[in-house]
């Protein structure tokens, strides 16, 4: 199963949401994040406090990318794009509704972490359950 996390710069929320899906593994799920206006580095401060808190460097695995680069998908997670989020080729399952954190204090960022975590463990066990029926 593809799960993809879709913001339209490709530089923090998604990029966290990847990270954290990665970090619990899965079994048979396989997760990307993508942009429509990708920037060209995951924003730095993210990258610190996923460091920090996590112990995972994004840098090390993950970059900003396009939608077309991402394989078939099956389920799309809108991050909550403020505007219009980019359009994918098809609707979005889910949309987090998420702040961008971009710009503002490490405990705003690390309230919006906290959020996506829960979302990312949510998502993973709604689909484990799905799969093993």
């Amino acid at each position: 199963m593809n799960i993809a996390f879709i913001c339209t710069h490709n530089a923090c929320r998604s990029q966290i949401a990847e990270a954290l899906a990665h970090y619990y593994h899965p079994i048979g799920m396989h997760f990307y994040s993508a942009g429509s206006q990708p920037q060209r580095q995951i924003n730095q401060d993210a990258v610190r406090l996923m460091k920090e808190l996590y112990g995972i460097d994004m840098e090390k695995t993950q970059y900003s990318k396009t939608i077309a680069e991402l394989p078939t998908i099956d389920v799309a997670i809108a991050m909550g794009c403020g505007v219009t989020c980019p359009f994918i080729g098809r609707d979005f399952d889910e949309d987090w509704g998420l702040e961008d954190p971009s710009g503002h204090d490490d405990e705003t960022f690390k309230r919006i972490i906290a959020s996506i975590d829960a979302h990312v463990q949510t998502l993973i066990q709604t689909y484990q359950k799905k799969n093993a029926k």
